[in-house]
């Protein structure tokens, strides 16, 4: 299991659709983003993501909903009604908007579209609301 981070903005802010349709992906055909392709195919069952949203001048990390990889299905553009060339299902487990503080550090990767979340101050915030949530579903 590993976090990560993908941003939902393509060329508008599609999150509610990501949230009401239970994946995320991108929306670059392959022949343009190759390597987020085969990135959205290396997710796993089981790996967490969050929708994030994050402006270098904003003071936040918006995080709009965090889920969970539920199955190893490549989702593409017709699987998704259009809305992602590649992308992945989510069961979402949160879908409450929060902030986290951006950590300072040199050579971050939150403007890219996908990322690996390796900051534990930014780990920390995910699992705080991760773990409850799983706990309450396995009841």
């Amino acid at each position: 299991m590993a976090i990560y981070g993908i941003g939902a903005y393509h060329d508008e802010d599609v999150s509610p659709r990501f949230i009401d349709n239970n994946l995320v992906g991108v929306g670059w055909r392959s022949v343009d983003a190759p390597e987020l392709h085969e990135f959205i195919r290396a997710l796993k069952v089981g790996d967490i993501v969050y929708i994030k949203s994050f402006s270098p001048s904003a003071d936040a990390i918006t995080v709009r909903a965090i889920g969970i990889i539920t199955n190893s299905e490549f989702v593409d553009r017709q699987a998704s009604n259009g809305l992602v060339e590649a992308g992945r299902n989510v069961r979402w487990l949160s879908t409450q908007q929060f902030e986290i503080a951006p950590p300072t550090e040199r050579n971050n990767v939150r403007r890219n579209t996908l990322y690996e979340v390796w900051h534990p101050v930014v780990q920390h915030a995910i699992m705080e609301r991760v773990i409850p949530e799983l706990e309450r579903h396995a009841r």
